[in-house]
């Protein structure tokens, strides 16, 4: 079994090499405002890419970050976890379940869309949930003697340093998709009367008195 010293020089390592293979990453936003993953830019002209961090593909739980105890918030900052489930998945139940008893933030993706799964498989290298970083450093599936380790290697308290008032930010979908916006409602025409007695009658023919072919003036 690998020792804390191992497991925390691997961390360091594999922080360091992550972060060299993040130049070659790209967070790139289409024009529908979709969100991709791609170790090559853009083919579409109008597609924003930037180079994204190592671990960028999912946000750091940074958003209560300010409210823990200065210890567990140090580490959390140098190591933020990310959890990526999907939808019945007990191993990703159970990881969740770890991450949450032993009081440590994380913040969790989901893959669910074909999207999704594409983002994945470039981040992990394959498809497999759960998936899990601890700052740089990956879990493929779920084992809980593996994930221990990891968090005891990183610093993670053993037992739960959450103040009461901490909240955990919601699961968010790994890639956003932009609303899409509703079509103008075109404005209703009028309907189409079919009663006889409605329609719309010809004027009567203009009759101007006694004519040569009607000399009595006789209107019909």
């Amino acid at each position: 079994m690998p020792s804390p010293k191992t497991l925390l020089a691997a961390l360091l390592m594999t922080a360091a090499s992550a972060s060299a293979m993040a130049q070659n990453l790209y967070r790139i936003v289409g024009p529908d405002g979709k969100v991709t993953f791609s170790d090559r830019p853009p083919a579409e002209p109008n597609a924003v890419a930037q180079p994204a961090r190592a671990g960028a593909a999912a946000a750091p739980a940074s958003s209560g970050l300010s409210t823990l105890p200065f210890e567990l918030r140090q580490v959390a900052t140098r190591y933020p976890v990310t959890l990526y489930t999907g939808a019945d998945c007990a191993p990703c139940t159970s990881a969740r379940s770890l991450l949450t008893s032993r009081g440590v933030p994380f913040s969790e993706r989901t893959v669910s869309t074909n999207e999704d799964i594409a983002a994945l498989q470039r981040l992990s290298g394959n498809t497999s949930l759960p998936f899990g970083t601890i700052g740089s450093q990956h879990l493929v599936g779920f084992s809980e003697t593996e994930w221990t380790q990891y968090l005891n290697a990183a610093g993670y308290p053993k037992q739960s340093q959450l103040p009461a008032n901490y909240k955990a930010p919601a699961p968010t979908p790994l890639v956003a998709v932009a609303p899409v916006t509703p079509a103008a409602t075109a404005a209703p025409t009028a309907p189409q009367t079919t009663d006889p007695a409605r329609r719309e009658r010809p004027p009567a023919p203009v009759n101007n008195g006694p004519t040569p072919s009607n000399p009595a003036g006789i209107r019909f």
